[in-house]
């Protein structure tokens, strides 16, 4: 059986051109240029059809290099870039403006960098926020801890139609036996139909960079398939942040053998069905 598949979660960064505040020398193995081309041989072997990039800095810069990227490799469908959220005057004329590309199709802020957790809950952001809903455009969510999980909720009250997606599953509990108050605030969070879930970074969110396999994060990737259904979940092979756990393809691999265990019409939803819906992108001809 061979279903397309849409990679929702993939970045790439020069260091050349784009500064990313965050990537320091403690990051290791991350820190240094990664292109697209690294990743394209990458995407053979674990038999990706298409990506959607990401974003991996608070800027235009790194959002122009993406849609750079996509007019250069026919295989990102997608970019998920970046505007500034706390001005609505300033985001309205960044959207005007990249809308025009067909390839920027929602907007992320690192707001797990940001000192506030609920960074997100504020006057301009909810504006901003409307205008990425009037345009059909998505969010993605940053949440690596309870308080960011919190700020779901409020924003499906303030604005219901924006469609969100939970980026790496809010970084679930990988050692605990029950779900807990990761599970309670994602249970809250999948109760607005436009909120969904990206099963993606999982490897490196196990903390066990070296040991983990499909069986480390198979219980976490079921209970959110039931709890979100598979039309709102979707797949993402993170890298190169993946690099820390084992790389791209044991990622996708282990993603692949949990699917496996769900029927082909649910894998399709997942693989590529979910993916195209949210992010209104298509597949390659």
């Amino acid at each position: 059986m061979s279903i397309p598949i849409i990679d929702t979660h993939q970045h790439a960064w020069d260091l050349s051109k784009v500064d990313y505040p965050w990537l320091v020398p403690e990051y290791g193995p991350l820190c240094r240029t990664y292109l697209v081309s690294e990743l394209e041989p990458q995407l053979r072997e674990a038999g990706i059809t298409a990506t959607v990039m990401v974003q991996s800095a608070n800027s235009y810069d790194d959002t122009v290099y993406m849609l750079d990227q996509a007019d250069f490799y026919p295989w990102i469908i997608g970019v998920v870039g970046w505007v500034p959220l706390t001005d609505p005057e300033e985001t309205g004329k960044a959207l005007e403006r990249f809308t025009r590309n067909p390839y920027f199709r929602g907007v992320r802020h690192l707001i797990h960098e940001e000192p506030d957790p609920h960074w997100l809950l504020q006057e301009p952001i909810y504006e901003s926020l409307a205008l990425l809903a009037q345009a059909n455009l998505t969010f993605d969510v940053v949440a690596t801890k309870h308080e960011h999980l919190e700020c779901i909720p409020v924003l499906s009250e303030r604005i219901p139609e924006l469609k969100m997606v939970i980026d790496h599953l809010a970084q679930p509990p990988f050692q605990a036996r029950e779900p807990g108050q990761w599970g309670e605030d994602m249970r809250i969070a999948a109760e607005n139909p436009n909120v969904f879930a990206k099963i993606s970074g999982l490897g490196t969110a196990s903390g066990d960079w070296e040991g983990w396999t499909a069986d480390s994060i198979r219980g976490l990737v079921r209970w959110s398939i039931g709890l979100f259904g598979p039309s709102r979940c979707m797949c993402g092979g993170d890298w190169p942040v993946s690099v820390l756990a084992g790389g791209y393809v044991k990622a996708w691999r282990a993603y692949r053998q949990i699917l496996s265990e769900y029927s082909e019409p649910e894998q399709e939803q997942i693989l590529y069905r979910t993916a195209s819906a949210f992010y209104n992108v298509q597949l390659p001809n």
